[in-house]
């Protein structure tokens, strides 16, 4: 009995040893006896990126891009005879070739008013000067107006030349070999004499203009 009351009192003992240390520890922020405490940790606050998925579908690639031209619209006549002026005139200084029909291999005289007004009005006009000179309507020099065409005798007969009035008394031409698309003075000596007439296709204007008949 002495011994089981001596045990008793050693296991209680020893408890409270034990629990005393324990106090210590949590007391001393749990640190390991004999080990200075480890310095608090600064805590970083917590950074997420999210990333939004690419949507595959709706991706555009540039290669995968169709960029379709500006529907054309119709002009007024004023702005169609603005637009075919400004046409012609950017072809000056594009060489002279006979037969031609392209700004790549050159102009001769109705080449040259065939591709213009074919490029701007969708005018199908005929392949040479003689067959322009029976289209349209008759316009009398006094009343010539820009974008109507003047035809001139250079070869020895009737319309055998033609060119685009652009105002103030000039047109624009393809003239001859060895020379480009350029503007001339239609009241010079050698054109004034060798004029032969004027057709109007943009603009019917009865006031000036005078229906013919076949030739």
């Amino acid at each position: 009995e002495m011994v089981v009351r001596r045990y008793d009192e050693s296991m209680k003992f020893a408890l409270l040893i034990l629990l005393t240390s324990c106090l210590a520890v949590m007391a001393s922020g749990c640190s390991t006896p004999g080990t200075p405490p480890a310095a608090p940790v600064e805590r970083q606050p917590l950074k997420v990126t999210v990333e939004r998925p690419l949507n595959r579908a709706n991706e555009q690639r540039p290669d995968a891009v169709t960029r379709h031209p500006p529907e054309a619209l119709p002009l007024k006549p004023e702005a169609q005879t603005s637009e075919l002026l400004m046409y012609a005139l950017s072809m000056i200084g594009v060489k002279y070739k006979y037969g031609g029909s392209s700004m790549e291999s050159g102009f001769d005289c109705s080449g040259f008013v065939r591709h213009v007004y074919g490029t701007v009005t969708a005018i199908d006009l005929p392949r040479n000067a003689q067959d322009m000179s029976k289209v349209g309507s008759e316009v009398r020099l006094a009343d010539l107006a820009p974008g109507d065409l003047v035809f001139y005798n250079t070869l020895g007969r009737r319309f055998s030349h033609v060119g685009i009035y652009i105002g103030g008394g000039r047109f624009v031409h393809a003239p001859s070999e060895r020379k480009s698309v350029e503007t001339v003075d239609m009241n010079a000596a050698y054109w004034k004499r060798r004029f032969n007439g004027a057709r109007r296709l943009l603009v019917d204007s009865p006031s000036s203009a005078i229906e013919s008949s076949e030739r």
